[in-house]
Protein backbone atom coordinates (compact mmCIF):
# COMPACT_ATOMS: atom_id res chain seq x y z
CA UNK A 1 0.00 0.00 0.00
CA UNK A 2 1.59 3.48 -0.76
CA UNK A 3 0.06 5.30 1.90
CA UNK A 4 3.47 7.68 2.54
CA UNK A 5 2.24 9.64 -0.27
CA UNK A 6 -0.91 10.19 1.36
CA UNK A 7 0.46 10.92 4.56
CA UNK A 8 2.61 14.29 2.64
CA UNK A 9 1.67 17.32 5.59
CA UNK A 10 1.70 20.19 2.66
CA UNK A 11 1.80 21.87 6.15
CA UNK A 12 -1.93 21.15 6.62
CA UNK A 13 -1.93 17.57 8.17
CA UNK A 14 -0.57 15.07 10.36
CA UNK A 15 -0.46 11.80 11.05
CA UNK A 16 -1.46 10.66 14.55
CA UNK A 17 -0.52 7.35 16.09
CA UNK A 18 1.46 6.12 13.56
CA UNK A 19 4.75 7.46 11.36
CA UNK A 20 4.44 7.72 8.04
CA UNK A 21 5.59 5.17 6.36
CA UNK A 22 5.43 2.19 3.59
CA UNK A 23 5.65 -0.25 6.15
CA UNK A 24 3.66 1.61 8.83
CA UNK A 25 0.19 0.69 9.81
CA UNK A 26 -2.77 2.84 9.45
CA UNK A 27 -3.50 5.74 11.62
CA UNK A 28 -6.47 6.18 13.32
CA UNK A 29 -6.74 9.59 13.40
CA UNK A 30 -5.69 12.53 10.70
CA UNK A 31 -5.50 15.99 12.11
CA UNK A 32 -5.52 19.29 9.65
CA UNK A 33 -4.74 22.81 10.92
CA UNK A 34 -7.46 24.36 8.70
CA UNK A 35 -11.57 23.38 7.78
CA UNK A 36 -11.92 20.85 5.53
CA UNK A 37 -14.31 18.96 3.37
CA UNK A 38 -14.73 15.48 3.10
CA UNK A 39 -16.02 13.76 -0.22
CA UNK A 40 -16.59 9.89 0.35
CA UNK A 41 -18.57 7.14 -2.29
CA UNK A 42 -18.94 3.49 -2.71
CA UNK A 43 -15.22 3.44 -4.58
CA UNK A 44 -12.65 6.49 -6.05
CA UNK A 45 -10.70 5.47 -8.46
CA UNK A 46 -7.83 7.99 -8.20
CA UNK A 47 -6.22 7.46 -12.08
CA UNK A 48 -3.46 6.71 -9.47
CA UNK A 49 -1.57 3.76 -11.33
CA UNK A 50 0.54 3.22 -7.76
CA UNK A 51 -2.56 3.70 -5.76
CA UNK A 52 -5.71 3.20 -7.87
CA UNK A 53 -8.46 2.81 -5.74
CA UNK A 54 -9.67 4.92 -2.46
CA UNK A 55 -13.06 5.70 -0.90
CA UNK A 56 -12.68 9.30 -0.97
CA UNK A 57 -10.62 12.83 -0.28
CA UNK A 58 -10.22 15.21 2.00
CA UNK A 59 -10.19 18.88 0.67
CA UNK A 60 -8.85 22.47 1.85
CA UNK A 61 -10.68 25.27 1.58
CA UNK A 62 -8.44 26.48 -1.66
CA UNK A 63 -9.66 23.71 -3.53
CA UNK A 64 -7.13 21.02 -3.03
CA UNK A 65 -6.73 17.32 -2.22
CA UNK A 66 -4.82 17.24 0.99
CA UNK A 67 -5.36 13.08 1.82
CA UNK A 68 -6.94 10.93 0.19
CA UNK A 69 -8.51 8.32 1.98
CA UNK A 70 -7.66 4.43 1.52
CA UNK A 71 -10.45 1.73 0.80
CA UNK A 72 -12.12 0.45 3.99
CA UNK A 73 -10.65 2.46 6.90
CA UNK A 74 -11.72 3.95 10.01
CA UNK A 75 -10.16 7.58 10.07
CA UNK A 76 -10.77 9.93 12.54
CA UNK A 77 -10.22 13.43 10.84
CA UNK A 78 -9.55 15.82 13.45
CA UNK A 79 -9.54 20.03 12.22
CA UNK A 80 -10.77 23.30 13.09
CA UNK A 81 -14.40 22.27 10.90
CA UNK A 82 -15.06 19.25 8.89
CA UNK A 83 -18.01 19.48 6.58
CA UNK A 84 -18.86 15.88 4.78
CA UNK A 85 -20.61 14.85 1.28
CA UNK A 86 -21.28 11.16 0.67
CA UNK A 87 -21.69 10.61 -2.89
CA UNK A 88 -24.21 7.01 -3.81
CA UNK A 89 -21.67 6.25 -6.53
CA UNK A 90 -18.19 6.32 -7.83
CA UNK A 91 -15.11 9.19 -7.89
CA UNK A 92 -13.59 9.94 -10.73
CA UNK A 93 -10.92 12.18 -11.69
CA UNK A 94 -12.90 15.04 -13.71
CA UNK A 95 -13.51 13.98 -16.99
CA UNK A 96 -12.21 16.05 -19.49
CA UNK A 97 -13.62 16.86 -22.67
CA UNK A 98 -10.12 17.52 -24.67
CA UNK A 99 -12.31 18.75 -28.13
CA UNK A 100 -15.08 20.50 -27.90
CA UNK A 101 -16.73 23.85 -29.19
CA UNK A 102 -18.15 25.72 -26.20
CA UNK A 103 -20.13 28.58 -27.95
CA UNK A 104 -21.46 26.16 -30.39
CA UNK A 105 -22.69 23.60 -27.83
CA UNK A 106 -24.78 26.66 -26.67
CA UNK A 107 -26.19 27.75 -29.46
CA UNK A 108 -27.51 24.16 -30.39
CA UNK A 109 -29.34 24.31 -27.22
CA UNK A 110 -30.38 28.04 -28.41
CA UNK A 111 -31.00 27.76 -31.82
CA UNK A 112 -32.82 24.52 -34.35
CA UNK A 113 -31.15 21.67 -33.39
CA UNK A 114 -31.47 19.05 -35.97
CA UNK A 115 -29.44 16.08 -34.35
CA UNK A 116 -31.29 13.11 -34.75
CA UNK A 117 -33.12 14.10 -38.15
CA UNK A 118 -33.98 10.81 -39.54
CA UNK A 119 -34.80 11.72 -43.54
CA UNK A 120 -34.92 13.94 -45.92
CA UNK A 121 -38.79 13.97 -45.15
CA UNK A 122 -38.44 14.24 -41.58
CA UNK A 123 -35.86 17.68 -42.35
CA UNK A 124 -38.78 18.62 -44.42
CA UNK A 125 -41.32 18.74 -41.51
CA UNK A 126 -38.79 20.48 -38.88
CA UNK A 127 -38.44 22.87 -41.79
CA UNK A 128 -42.09 23.61 -42.87
CA UNK A 129 -42.22 24.03 -38.69
CA UNK A 130 -40.07 26.58 -38.53
CA UNK A 131 -41.09 28.10 -41.22
CA UNK A 132 -44.72 28.63 -39.74
CA UNK A 133 -43.49 30.52 -36.72
CA UNK A 134 -41.31 33.32 -39.21
CA UNK A 135 -42.15 36.04 -41.69
CA UNK A 136 -41.42 35.69 -45.22
CA UNK A 137 -38.48 36.22 -45.73
CA UNK A 138 -36.65 35.79 -42.75
CA UNK A 139 -33.83 33.10 -42.53
CA UNK A 140 -34.07 29.67 -41.03
CA UNK A 141 -30.55 28.57 -39.75
CA UNK A 142 -29.93 25.48 -37.95
CA UNK A 143 -27.22 22.90 -37.68
CA UNK A 144 -26.74 19.09 -36.61
CA UNK A 145 -28.03 17.44 -39.82
CA UNK A 146 -26.46 14.46 -41.02
CA UNK A 147 -27.31 11.74 -44.40
CA UNK A 148 -25.16 8.88 -44.12
CA UNK A 149 -27.87 6.84 -42.43
CA UNK A 150 -30.91 8.20 -44.21
CA UNK A 151 -33.17 5.99 -45.96
CA UNK A 152 -33.21 8.26 -49.30
CA UNK A 153 -29.03 7.67 -49.47
CA UNK A 154 -28.47 10.41 -50.20
CA UNK A 155 -27.85 14.25 -49.00
CA UNK A 156 -30.40 16.73 -48.86
CA UNK A 157 -30.76 18.89 -51.94
CA UNK A 158 -31.97 22.78 -52.33
CA UNK A 159 -35.10 21.58 -53.57
CA UNK A 160 -35.57 19.11 -50.84
CA UNK A 161 -35.45 22.70 -49.12
CA UNK A 162 -37.53 24.63 -51.81
CA UNK A 163 -40.58 22.53 -51.87
CA UNK A 164 -41.46 23.55 -48.11
CA UNK A 165 -39.33 26.90 -47.64
CA UNK A 166 -39.09 28.60 -51.20
CA UNK A 167 -39.93 32.55 -49.36
CA UNK A 168 -37.39 31.50 -46.46
CA UNK A 169 -33.21 31.62 -47.30
CA UNK A 170 -32.17 28.35 -45.38
CA UNK A 171 -29.21 27.81 -44.29
CA UNK A 172 -28.66 24.15 -42.07
CA UNK A 173 -24.71 23.59 -41.08
CA UNK A 174 -24.03 19.81 -41.19
CA UNK A 175 -23.18 18.22 -37.95
CA UNK A 176 -19.32 17.81 -38.42
CA UNK A 177 -19.41 21.84 -39.45
CA UNK A 178 -17.83 21.25 -42.69
CA UNK A 179 -20.87 21.86 -44.70
CA UNK A 180 -23.53 23.49 -44.96
CA UNK A 181 -26.97 22.72 -47.03
CA UNK A 182 -28.59 26.10 -48.33
CA UNK A 183 -32.12 26.59 -50.61
CA UNK A 184 -32.18 28.43 -53.75
CA UNK A 185 -33.55 31.41 -52.06
CA UNK A 186 -30.46 31.38 -50.20
CA UNK A 187 -27.98 31.05 -52.57
CA UNK A 188 -29.95 33.82 -54.69
CA UNK A 189 -29.59 36.31 -51.69
CA UNK A 190 -26.21 35.39 -51.42
CA UNK A 191 -25.77 35.76 -55.42
CA UNK A 192 -24.16 32.87 -56.01
CA UNK A 193 -24.61 31.19 -59.43
CA UNK A 194 -23.54 29.02 -62.04
CA UNK A 195 -20.49 31.15 -62.85
CA UNK A 196 -19.85 31.67 -59.13
CA UNK A 197 -16.57 29.60 -58.69
CA UNK A 198 -15.38 27.34 -55.68
CA UNK A 199 -13.20 29.69 -53.12
CA UNK A 200 -9.87 27.96 -52.25
CA UNK A 201 -10.30 25.18 -50.09
CA UNK A 202 -13.72 24.57 -50.72
CA UNK A 203 -16.61 23.79 -52.92
CA UNK A 204 -20.06 24.32 -54.82
CA UNK A 205 -21.26 21.11 -55.24
CA UNK A 206 -23.26 21.15 -58.52
CA UNK A 207 -25.42 19.12 -60.66
CA UNK A 208 -24.69 18.31 -64.29
CA UNK A 209 -26.22 21.70 -65.70
CA UNK A 210 -23.56 23.55 -63.37
CA UNK A 211 -26.31 25.03 -61.18
CA UNK A 212 -25.60 24.49 -57.22
CA UNK A 213 -27.35 21.36 -55.87
CA UNK A 214 -27.66 22.92 -51.99
CA UNK A 215 -24.28 21.81 -51.07
CA UNK A 216 -21.12 23.88 -50.10
CA UNK A 217 -18.21 22.11 -48.23
CA UNK A 218 -15.61 24.09 -46.00
CA UNK A 219 -14.28 27.80 -47.06
CA UNK A 220 -17.59 27.52 -49.73
CA UNK A 221 -20.28 28.11 -46.72
CA UNK A 222 -18.23 31.51 -46.12
CA UNK A 223 -20.54 32.21 -49.23
CA UNK A 224 -23.74 31.47 -47.26
CA UNK A 225 -22.70 31.87 -44.07
CA UNK A 226 -22.34 36.11 -44.48
CA UNK A 227 -26.60 36.46 -44.93
CA UNK A 228 -26.28 34.73 -41.32
CA UNK A 229 -26.47 38.01 -38.41
CA UNK A 230 -23.59 38.00 -36.38
CA UNK A 231 -24.53 36.69 -32.70
CA UNK A 232 -23.83 40.19 -30.35
CA UNK A 233 -21.66 39.72 -27.31
CA UNK A 234 -24.56 39.30 -25.08
CA UNK A 235 -25.70 36.06 -27.33
CA UNK A 236 -22.47 34.73 -27.28
CA UNK A 237 -22.41 35.41 -23.16
CA UNK A 238 -25.72 33.50 -23.26
CA UNK A 239 -24.21 30.44 -25.17
CA UNK A 240 -21.30 30.23 -22.90
CA UNK A 241 -23.01 30.07 -20.06
CA UNK A 242 -25.27 27.62 -21.27
CA UNK A 243 -22.87 25.30 -22.48
CA UNK A 244 -20.59 25.74 -19.50
CA UNK A 245 -24.00 24.69 -17.61
CA UNK A 246 -25.05 21.57 -19.76
CA UNK A 247 -21.57 20.23 -19.73
CA UNK A 248 -21.33 20.64 -15.86
CA UNK A 249 -24.44 18.52 -15.64
CA UNK A 250 -23.44 15.74 -17.76
CA UNK A 251 -20.04 14.92 -15.74
CA UNK A 252 -17.80 17.20 -17.52
CA UNK A 253 -15.16 19.33 -15.33
CA UNK A 254 -13.63 20.88 -17.97
CA UNK A 255 -13.11 20.77 -21.79
CA UNK A 256 -10.46 22.05 -24.42
CA UNK A 257 -12.37 24.38 -26.35
CA UNK A 258 -11.68 24.78 -30.07
CA UNK A 259 -11.24 27.22 -32.98
CA UNK A 260 -12.07 29.97 -30.36
CA UNK A 261 -12.92 33.55 -32.19
CA UNK A 262 -11.23 35.86 -30.29
CA UNK A 263 -13.98 38.28 -29.60
CA UNK A 264 -15.17 35.52 -27.09
CA UNK A 265 -11.84 35.80 -24.78
CA UNK A 266 -13.15 39.16 -22.58
CA UNK A 267 -16.56 37.65 -22.62
CA UNK A 268 -15.45 33.86 -21.35
CA UNK A 269 -13.29 35.69 -18.45
CA UNK A 270 -15.95 38.58 -17.55
CA UNK A 271 -18.28 35.16 -17.05
CA UNK A 272 -15.51 33.58 -14.95
CA UNK A 273 -15.09 36.79 -12.81
CA UNK A 274 -18.98 36.30 -12.24
CA UNK A 275 -19.04 32.31 -11.33
CA UNK A 276 -21.46 31.87 -13.95
CA UNK A 277 -18.85 29.24 -16.37
CA UNK A 278 -19.06 26.09 -14.21
CA UNK A 279 -16.12 24.28 -15.98
CA UNK A 280 -12.06 24.66 -16.27
CA UNK A 281 -11.42 25.95 -20.08
CA UNK A 282 -8.09 25.33 -22.45
CA UNK A 283 -8.77 27.48 -25.29
CA UNK A 284 -6.99 27.37 -28.65
CA UNK A 285 -8.01 29.98 -30.89
CA UNK A 286 -8.41 30.82 -34.16
CA UNK A 287 -5.34 32.21 -36.29
CA UNK A 288 -6.17 35.95 -35.59
CA UNK A 289 -6.40 35.23 -32.15
CA UNK A 290 -2.56 34.05 -32.08
CA UNK A 291 -1.62 37.40 -29.80
CA UNK A 292 -3.98 36.42 -27.26
CA UNK A 293 -2.42 32.88 -26.93
CA UNK A 294 0.87 34.31 -27.13
CA UNK A 295 0.50 36.89 -24.17
CA UNK A 296 -1.82 34.50 -22.05
CA UNK A 297 -4.30 37.47 -21.94
CA UNK A 298 -7.69 37.33 -20.78
CA UNK A 299 -6.53 34.45 -18.66
CA UNK A 300 -8.43 33.42 -15.18
CA UNK A 301 -7.99 31.03 -12.38
CA UNK A 302 -10.37 28.59 -14.51
CA UNK A 303 -8.79 29.94 -17.90
CA UNK A 304 -5.76 28.80 -19.99
CA UNK A 305 -4.88 30.82 -23.14
CA UNK A 306 -1.79 29.23 -24.91
CA UNK A 307 -3.05 27.73 -27.81
CA UNK A 308 -3.96 28.28 -31.46
CA UNK A 309 -6.44 25.85 -34.00
CA UNK A 310 -5.10 25.77 -37.43
CA UNK A 311 -6.56 23.54 -40.08
CA UNK A 312 -5.02 21.04 -42.55
CA UNK A 313 -8.46 19.54 -43.90
CA UNK A 314 -12.18 19.14 -43.93
CA UNK A 315 -14.02 15.89 -42.87
CA UNK A 316 -14.79 12.60 -43.99
CA UNK A 317 -18.61 12.80 -44.16
CA UNK A 318 -18.29 15.67 -46.54
CA UNK A 319 -15.00 14.64 -48.49
CA UNK A 320 -13.21 17.13 -47.49
CA UNK A 321 -10.61 15.11 -45.58
CA UNK A 322 -7.53 14.99 -47.49
CA UNK A 323 -6.46 11.60 -48.86
CA UNK A 324 -3.41 10.03 -50.67
CA UNK A 325 -5.80 8.36 -52.69
CA UNK A 326 -8.84 9.26 -54.16
CA UNK A 327 -12.60 8.83 -52.38
CA UNK A 328 -13.60 5.23 -53.06
CA UNK A 329 -17.12 6.14 -53.77
CA UNK A 330 -16.54 9.76 -55.72
CA UNK A 331 -13.03 8.76 -57.49
CA UNK A 332 -12.75 12.59 -58.78
CA UNK A 333 -11.70 13.97 -55.62
CA UNK A 334 -9.35 13.36 -53.29
CA UNK A 335 -10.41 16.05 -50.44
CA UNK A 336 -9.29 19.76 -50.08
CA UNK A 337 -6.08 20.73 -49.11
CA UNK A 338 -6.90 23.68 -46.57
CA UNK A 339 -3.19 24.99 -45.89
CA UNK A 340 0.24 25.22 -47.70
CA UNK A 341 3.10 23.75 -46.58
CA UNK A 342 5.12 27.31 -46.27
CA UNK A 343 3.19 29.48 -44.57
CA UNK A 344 2.36 26.80 -42.03
CA UNK A 345 5.84 26.00 -41.03
CA UNK A 346 6.42 30.03 -40.40
CA UNK A 347 3.09 29.85 -38.58
CA UNK A 348 4.69 26.80 -36.50
CA UNK A 349 7.90 28.15 -35.93
CA UNK A 350 6.37 31.52 -34.72
CA UNK A 351 4.43 29.62 -32.25
CA UNK A 352 7.89 27.76 -30.98
CA UNK A 353 9.20 31.56 -30.58
CA UNK A 354 6.28 32.29 -28.73
CA UNK A 355 5.40 29.56 -26.77
CA UNK A 356 2.37 29.03 -28.24
CA UNK A 357 0.80 25.41 -28.19
CA UNK A 358 -0.59 24.26 -31.84
CA UNK A 359 -3.67 22.29 -32.24
CA UNK A 360 -4.17 20.97 -35.89
CA UNK A 361 -7.15 19.43 -37.43
CA UNK A 362 -6.49 16.55 -39.67
CA UNK A 363 -8.66 13.81 -40.89
CA UNK A 364 -7.00 11.83 -43.89
CA UNK A 365 -4.34 10.17 -44.28
CA UNK A 366 -2.55 12.96 -46.59
CA UNK A 367 -3.56 15.42 -44.00
CA UNK A 368 -2.18 14.05 -40.96
CA UNK A 369 0.91 12.61 -42.94
CA UNK A 370 1.60 16.66 -43.40
CA UNK A 371 1.08 17.68 -40.18
CA UNK A 372 3.76 15.13 -38.66
CA UNK A 373 6.10 16.38 -41.23
CA UNK A 374 5.76 19.91 -41.00
CA UNK A 375 5.57 19.86 -37.34
CA UNK A 376 8.75 18.06 -37.28
CA UNK A 377 10.55 20.28 -39.84
CA UNK A 378 9.02 23.28 -38.25
CA UNK A 379 11.07 22.45 -34.78
CA UNK A 380 14.78 22.13 -34.11
CA UNK A 381 14.81 18.66 -32.26
CA UNK A 382 12.28 15.96 -30.96
CA UNK A 383 13.31 17.55 -27.62
CA UNK A 384 11.81 20.75 -28.81
CA UNK A 385 8.49 18.93 -30.25
CA UNK A 386 7.93 17.34 -27.39
CA UNK A 387 8.02 20.14 -24.89
CA UNK A 388 5.76 22.30 -27.00
CA UNK A 389 3.08 19.33 -26.74
CA UNK A 390 1.57 20.46 -30.08
CA UNK A 391 -1.51 18.24 -30.81
CA UNK A 392 -3.38 17.00 -34.11
CA UNK A 393 -6.63 16.89 -34.03
CA UNK A 394 -8.90 14.10 -34.93
CA UNK A 395 -6.15 11.90 -36.24
CA UNK A 396 -8.66 9.98 -37.74
CA UNK A 397 -7.56 7.86 -40.89
CA UNK A 398 -3.29 7.35 -40.39
CA UNK A 399 -0.67 5.64 -43.04
CA UNK A 400 0.32 2.46 -41.04
CA UNK A 401 3.77 4.19 -41.42
CA UNK A 402 2.45 7.12 -39.38
CA UNK A 403 0.51 5.42 -36.29
CA UNK A 404 3.80 5.52 -34.16
CA UNK A 405 5.34 8.79 -35.11
CA UNK A 406 3.20 9.94 -32.34
CA UNK A 407 4.99 8.68 -29.90
CA UNK A 408 8.90 8.83 -31.14
CA UNK A 409 7.82 12.30 -31.49
CA UNK A 410 5.74 13.33 -28.60
CA UNK A 411 2.65 14.85 -30.88
CA UNK A 412 -0.30 14.18 -29.24
CA UNK A 413 -2.94 12.80 -30.96
CA UNK A 414 -6.50 14.03 -29.92
CA UNK A 415 -9.06 11.82 -30.79
CA UNK A 416 -12.82 11.17 -30.59
CA UNK A 417 -13.68 7.66 -29.59
CA UNK A 418 -17.74 8.30 -30.68
CA UNK A 419 -16.30 10.19 -34.35
CA UNK A 420 -15.51 6.49 -35.12
CA UNK A 421 -18.86 4.26 -34.10
CA UNK A 422 -20.32 7.11 -36.34
CA UNK A 423 -18.20 7.20 -38.98
CA UNK A 424 -17.67 3.55 -39.60
CA UNK A 425 -21.02 3.48 -40.60
CA UNK A 426 -20.33 5.16 -43.73
CA UNK A 427 -16.30 4.58 -43.58
CA UNK A 428 -15.70 1.55 -45.81
CA UNK A 429 -17.59 3.09 -48.77
CA UNK A 430 -15.72 6.40 -48.74
CA UNK A 431 -12.17 4.38 -48.49
CA UNK A 432 -12.85 1.43 -48.97
CA UNK A 433 -11.59 -1.65 -46.57
CA UNK A 434 -7.80 -1.37 -47.01
CA UNK A 435 -7.40 2.27 -45.36
CA UNK A 436 -9.17 1.62 -42.81
CA UNK A 437 -6.66 -0.64 -41.29
CA UNK A 438 -5.43 2.89 -39.83
CA UNK A 439 -8.45 4.63 -39.04
CA UNK A 440 -9.65 5.28 -35.45
CA UNK A 441 -6.12 3.41 -34.59
CA UNK A 442 -6.51 4.34 -30.94
CA UNK A 443 -4.62 1.12 -29.12
CA UNK A 444 -1.97 1.34 -32.40
CA UNK A 445 -1.44 5.01 -31.14
CA UNK A 446 -1.07 4.01 -27.19
CA UNK A 447 0.59 0.57 -28.56
CA UNK A 448 3.28 3.56 -29.86
CA UNK A 449 3.74 4.86 -26.40
CA UNK A 450 1.78 7.88 -27.90
CA UNK A 451 -0.34 10.30 -25.82
CA UNK A 452 -4.62 10.16 -26.58
CA UNK A 453 -6.73 12.91 -25.54
CA UNK A 454 -10.26 12.17 -25.90
CA UNK A 455 -12.64 14.57 -26.53
CA UNK A 456 -16.11 14.62 -28.23
CA UNK A 457 -16.38 17.05 -30.95
CA UNK A 458 -19.40 18.70 -29.23
CA UNK A 459 -22.01 19.79 -30.97
CA UNK A 460 -21.01 17.74 -33.92
CA UNK A 461 -21.36 15.14 -31.39
CA UNK A 462 -23.64 14.39 -28.23
CA UNK A 463 -20.59 15.56 -25.97
CA UNK A 464 -21.58 12.98 -23.44
CA UNK A 465 -18.35 11.72 -20.99
CA UNK A 466 -20.46 8.24 -21.03
CA UNK A 467 -20.83 8.17 -24.61
CA UNK A 468 -17.47 8.57 -25.13
CA UNK A 469 -15.88 6.17 -22.44
CA UNK A 470 -18.07 3.73 -23.68
CA UNK A 471 -16.84 4.20 -27.84
CA UNK A 472 -13.28 4.08 -26.24
CA UNK A 473 -13.50 0.43 -24.73
CA UNK A 474 -16.75 -0.86 -27.15
CA UNK A 475 -16.14 0.72 -30.10
CA UNK A 476 -19.61 -0.36 -31.26
CA UNK A 477 -22.42 1.25 -31.87
CA UNK A 478 -24.60 2.69 -29.22
CA UNK A 479 -27.17 -0.21 -30.17
CA UNK A 480 -24.24 -2.87 -29.48
CA UNK A 481 -23.67 -3.48 -33.21
CA UNK A 482 -20.19 -3.33 -35.40
CA UNK A 483 -19.46 -3.98 -39.30
CA UNK A 484 -16.72 -4.57 -41.44
CA UNK A 485 -13.87 -3.10 -41.12
CA UNK A 486 -14.70 -1.77 -37.87
CA UNK A 487 -11.00 -3.44 -36.64
CA UNK A 488 -12.53 -4.21 -32.83
CA UNK A 489 -8.78 -4.68 -31.94
CA UNK A 490 -8.52 -1.26 -31.59
CA UNK A 491 -10.87 -0.61 -28.67
CA UNK A 492 -8.89 0.31 -25.62
CA UNK A 493 -9.07 -1.02 -21.79
CA UNK A 494 -10.77 1.27 -19.24
CA UNK A 495 -7.87 2.36 -17.64
CA UNK A 496 -6.30 3.55 -20.71
CA UNK A 497 -10.32 4.63 -21.45
CA UNK A 498 -10.44 6.49 -17.86
CA UNK A 499 -6.74 8.15 -18.76
CA UNK A 500 -8.29 9.54 -22.02
CA UNK A 501 -10.38 11.81 -20.41
CA UNK A 502 -8.22 13.02 -17.10
CA UNK A 503 -4.74 12.49 -17.35
CA UNK A 504 -4.56 12.99 -20.79
CA UNK A 505 -6.39 16.32 -21.14
CA UNK A 506 -4.33 17.43 -18.09
CA UNK A 507 -0.86 16.96 -19.61
CA UNK A 508 -1.92 18.17 -22.99
CA UNK A 509 -3.07 21.57 -21.52
CA UNK A 510 0.54 21.54 -19.22
CA UNK A 511 -1.82 20.94 -16.41
CA UNK A 512 -0.42 17.66 -14.99
CA UNK A 513 0.94 19.14 -11.67
CA UNK A 514 -2.43 20.05 -11.22
CA UNK A 515 -5.16 17.86 -12.94
CA UNK A 516 -5.87 14.72 -14.24
CA UNK A 517 -5.60 12.11 -10.76
CA UNK A 518 -6.87 12.43 -7.56
CA UNK A 519 -3.56 13.02 -5.59
CA UNK A 520 -2.32 14.92 -2.40
CA UNK A 521 -1.66 18.38 -3.96
CA UNK A 522 -4.04 18.44 -6.72
CA UNK A 523 -7.02 20.50 -7.51
CA UNK A 524 -10.32 18.56 -6.39
CA UNK A 525 -12.01 18.15 -9.63
CA UNK A 526 -14.31 14.97 -9.71
CA UNK A 527 -16.72 13.61 -11.63
CA UNK A 528 -19.53 11.62 -10.26
CA UNK A 529 -21.42 8.76 -11.62
CA UNK A 530 -23.98 6.58 -10.25
CA UNK A 531 -22.22 3.16 -11.82
CA UNK A 532 -18.74 2.17 -11.60
CA UNK A 533 -17.59 2.93 -14.93
CA UNK A 534 -14.73 0.34 -14.57
CA UNK A 535 -16.69 -2.71 -13.97
CA UNK A 536 -19.81 -3.15 -15.32
CA UNK A 537 -20.39 -4.85 -18.78
CA UNK A 538 -19.95 -2.44 -21.22
CA UNK A 539 -23.66 -1.97 -22.30
CA UNK A 540 -24.44 -0.82 -18.93
CA UNK A 541 -21.86 2.20 -19.30
CA UNK A 542 -24.49 3.77 -21.25
CA UNK A 543 -27.30 3.41 -18.66
CA UNK A 544 -25.12 5.63 -16.21
CA UNK A 545 -25.91 8.84 -14.90
CA UNK A 546 -23.90 11.51 -13.68
CA UNK A 547 -24.44 12.81 -9.89
CA UNK A 548 -22.49 15.53 -9.27
CA UNK A 549 -19.50 17.46 -10.69
CA UNK A 550 -16.93 19.00 -7.93
CA UNK A 551 -14.57 21.90 -9.37
CA UNK A 552 -11.68 22.53 -7.09
CA UNK A 553 -13.55 21.01 -4.16
CA UNK A 554 -17.15 23.49 -5.48
CA UNK A 555 -20.05 21.14 -5.78
CA UNK A 556 -21.11 22.95 -9.27
CA UNK A 557 -23.92 20.65 -10.33
CA UNK A 558 -25.61 17.82 -8.08
CA UNK A 559 -28.39 15.40 -9.29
Amino acid sequence: MMFARHCVSFGVVSCLLAACGDSSPLPNTVRFDVPVHVFTANHAYTGNPDAPDASGIIVDESGKIVFVLPINSELEISAPEVTRTVFDGVIFPGFVDGHAHLSGIGQRELTLDLAGTASIAELQTRIARERNAKAAGDIIFGRGWIETDWPEARAPLATDLDAVAPDHPVILVRADGHALLANTAAITAAGIDAATPSPDGGAIERDESGAATGIFVDKAMGLLLTLVEAPSDGDLATALETGARLYASRGWTGLHNMSVPPREAPIMAQLAEEDRLPQRIHNAYSPNGFEIAAARQYEAETITNRAVKIYMDGALGSRGALLFEPYSDRPETSGLALRAEPETIALMQRAHAANVQIALHAIGDRANSYALDWMETASENTEQLRAARWRIEHAQILAIDDIARFGATGIIASMQPSHAIGDLKFAPDRLGLDRLSGAYAWRGVLAGDGIIVGGSDAPVEVGSPLIEFYAAVARKTLEGDSGRGWHPEQAVGRSAALAMFTSAPAYASFQEDQLGTLEVGKLADISVFDKDLMSVPEAEILDAEPIATVIGGKVVWER
